[in-house]
């Protein structure tokens, strides 16, 4: 049974609303460093002091991780109350953290399931937009997979306590139920950063996304780099998913380098 490690960060606001409420009401109980929960054996909560962007030593705590899921902030310039998830890695340099040219580890039926749910509990957040991001940022380099789960897009809603709420039981209920392996498996290419065509497919079709390439990320896409993203998931990556329409003057480079691959092309 995979051994889930949930992580915060003092300096984040957001993460910090969601360890108030898994410590105060989600049975999660301090044993030392960590909080181990009381009602999942294969759960436990580490908070950092450090920015959760740069946290490439969580092996070295947690060597018997199954995943690291961060429970984060999430900022925008439009400030519209939003509920996202996404794997890490950078295409070309690291501005924010994580190793330039590194993609993290994907879980794609960790990220599925909790999209799925998150999005059937937005009765409970009304105000909130629901959507997975493309991979961008850090941590990069831990040896398990990463997924960010994250509550924005403004201070206000950083510490909104019932969001938190419905997050972290969305969250404990995916992992209490057991994660469904994706059958079809997909790396994806085009489209905006919260790219809906994607969205779509993970919440209508049997497929699971590891890494996720926005339309402006492609131009560093190289074959080493669609190699890595391809190794780098958990589950076996079946298909290589494209938006027809969002690869912009990348697309003729891009849809050679997925034939090289042999795997299958799925056009959106």
């Amino acid at each position: 049974m995979d051994n889930h490690i949930l992580v915060a960060s003092r300096q984040d606001l957001a993460g910090m609303t969601m360890t108030d409420y898994l410590k105060d009401s989600a049975e999660f109980a301090s044993n030392g460093k960590s909080h181990r929960s009381q009602r999942s054996e294969n759960l436990q909560l580490y908070v950092a002091s450090g920015s959760l962007l740069t946290l490439e030593n969580l092996d070295e705590n947690y060597p018997d991780a199954g995943s690291f899921i961060f429970l984060s902030k999430h900022r925008s310039d439009s400030q519209i109350p939003t509920l996202t998830c996404h794997c890490t890695g950078n295409f070309a340099d690291n501005p924010y953290g994580g190793n330039a040219k590194e993609i993290a580890i994907s879980y794609p039926s960790l990220q599925k399931g909790y999209l799925k749910a998150i999005t059937a509990a937005k009765c409970k957040v009304p105000e909130y937009d629901v959507t997975i991001e493309s991979t961008h940022h850090g941590p990069t380099s831990l040896k398990k997979p990463v997924l960010f789960v994250e509550l924005g897009s403004s201070e206000k809603q950083w510490s909104d306590r019932n969001a938190a709420r419905v997050i972290c039981e969305t969250l404990l209920g995916v992992i209490d139920n057991g994660i469904e392996c994706c059958e079809k498996v997909g790396i994806a290419f085009g489209g905006t950063h919260y790219p809906s065509k994607f969205n779509r497919l993970l919440l209508e079709s049997e497929f699971g996304l590891a890494a996720v390439a926005s339309k402006h990320n492609l131009e560093a896409i190289d074959e080493q780099m669609m190699h890595q993203m391809i190794e780098k998931s958990v589950e076996k990556v079946t298909h290589i998913v494209v938006d027809s329409q969002g690869l912009g003057s990348q697309k003729d480079r891009i849809m050679k380098m997925a034939d090289k691959t042999g795997l299958e092309i799925y056009k959106l």
